[in-house]
């Protein structure tokens, strides 16, 4: 299993500093991290590692190659609990992603459907919550098969974090062949599940794994929070039981590559990947 990084390595730069960087602490793969519709003011003038799903992909595909690093997945995560609205990323944005990451290449799309904001959104029951994420995703699943690329859950959201949620999401769309789960070892267990039960309960659907470690100051909002976007210390030294994961994952030829959600150094980096060879991936 390839060990890639999340390219949040720096504040404040573009994709092809991120990518230099990652090249510099020895990656040779990386999630297409962050992207958006349209245009971005902040990406145009170098500010932002954002990648347009309206542009070229294989501008973005030229500009990985150029620094010898693969695009393992397409980030999309989208606020699935929202109502419908031109204005957030959902539907429309995952479908751009899916066609995206097919015209180079990429097999596999990360999504989710993250906390609820509004009022709306807050006093959904949980069968109104499986509903409402999984309408979002139906054309998006239908479309996925056609391109050949998986669409994966990740935890990283009220429902997601648990096994029961995925499992009723993909039994509200008819479990589709293009519907996958992205294992996260940090946001599971900060939702309150098991990581190592959940990559038991999923191997046979996980084709991507997003790796990071939580410390002890993060117990109070185990099953308070929803997901967390990157941790700062390196695997092995939290309360996360990373080596039963990788354990469970290790002989899952179907796992091409993972990536490492952690910001910090590139010594907190390499220590990372040091754990997971010793685990056995």
């Amino acid at each position: 299993m390839n060990i890639g990084v999340f390219l949040a390595l720096q504040p404040y730069t573009s994709v092809e500093r991120q990518l230099e960087l990652a090249r510099e602490a020895g990656f040779t793969c990386a999630d297409i991290t962050d992207v958006h519709e349209g245009s971005s003011m902040f990406n145009s003038a170098g500010l932002a590692a954002t990648v347009s799903l309206d542009g070229d992909p294989f501008e973005t595909r030229r500009l990985f190659e150029k620094y010898g690093i693969t695009p393992s997945t397409v980030c999309v995560h989208g606020a699935l609990l929202e109502p419908s609205n031109p204005g957030v990323f959902q539907t429309a944005g995952i479908m751009k992603g899916i066609k995206f990451a097919a015209a180079i290449g990429i097999r596999d799309c990360v999504t989710t459907e993250g906390e609820p904001h509004s009022a709306w959104a807050k006093k959904l029951t949980y069968e109104q919550r499986i509903f409402t994420i999984a309408e979002k995703l139906a054309v998006p699943c239908r479309m996925a098969e056609d391109f050949g690329v998986n669409l994966l859950l990740e935890p990283h959201g009220p429902v997601t974090d648990s096994i029961q949620g995925i499992r009723d999401v993909m039994d509200c769309l008819g479990n589709p062949v293009s519907l996958g789960v992205n294992m996260d070892t940090g946001n599971s267990w900060l939702g309150g599940t098991d990581p190592v039960e959940m990559a038991r309960a999923f191997k046979d659907k996980i084709f991507h794994v997003h790796w990071k470690d939580l410390g002890a100051e993060w117990l109070p909002l185990r099953g308070k929070q929803f997901g967390c976007g990157f941790s700062t210390i390196a695997l092995g030294d939290g309360v996360i039981d990373i080596k039963g994961v990788a354990q469970v994952l290790a002989d899952r030829k179907e796992i091409h590559a993972s990536t490492l959600e952690i910001g910090g150094s590139a010594e907190v980096l390499k220590k990372s990947v040091a754990y997971l060879r010793s685990c056995g991936l």
